[in-house]
């Protein structure tokens, strides 16, 4: 069994916006694989299906994307997985626009929801899928940029990163984090 967690913030001001495409994933997984309807569970959405003979629980945290690790933990512990069943999926301000980054563990990197989700499950060794959304721009506040809209020219390249990274997440499941790393990290 497999928990992908996809982070954004919940309300529709926050549609489209950078921070939300570890939430665009998780939407385009449950159109592709017919997951059928969301259930309120873990202070969040879930989604339950199979995949290749694997079963997968998609979640997407409600809380502020700040205390995200307090819908992923309940989650995790609840199907008694360990962390290295759990890949989380989230935005990321210091890869360039359009990359994908598997990584088995780290830090962070800056990624508020993500340190939440660090903390509460006890350590880094959590398998991530990073999502480029670019630089802010000179004299941009950070939380102001993750927050911004993409272009019209950016929306139509990320509507293809989150193609590739929702065929990352199916890898995953399957296949593996390493295999994810060789894969979609060129």
């Amino acid at each position: 069994m497999k928990l992908v967690v996809g982070l954004g913030n919940v309300g529709r001001k926050y549609d489209g916006t950078r921070h939300n495409v570890g939430f665009d994933v998780i939407a385009d997984l449950v159109r592709r694989h017919s997951m059928g309807p969301a259930k309120g569970r873990f202070q969040g959405e879930t989604y339950e299906g199979e995949w290749n003979g694997e079963r997968v629980v998609l979640l997407c945290p409600h809380t502020l994307m700040n205390l995200s690790g307090g819908s992923v933990q309940p989650a995790r512990d609840f199907y008694k997985l360990t962390n290295d069943q759990v890949l989380v999926v989230c935005d990321d301000f210091n890869l360039p626009m359009g990359k994908l980054r598997f990584r088995t563990k780290g830090s962070a990197g800056g990624q508020k929801g993500l340190a939440d989700v660090i903390r509460r499950l006890g350590g880094e060794e959590i398998p991530r899928l990073r999502i480029g959304i670019g630089p802010p721009p000179p004299h941009w506040d950070v939380a102001d940029f993750v927050l911004s809209r993409f272009s019209a020219t950016e929306a139509k390249e990320m509507a293809e990163t989150i193609r590739r990274a929702a065929e990352g997440v199916v890898e995953w499941v399957s296949r593996g984090t390493d295999h994810c790393m060789n894969q979609f990290n060129a």
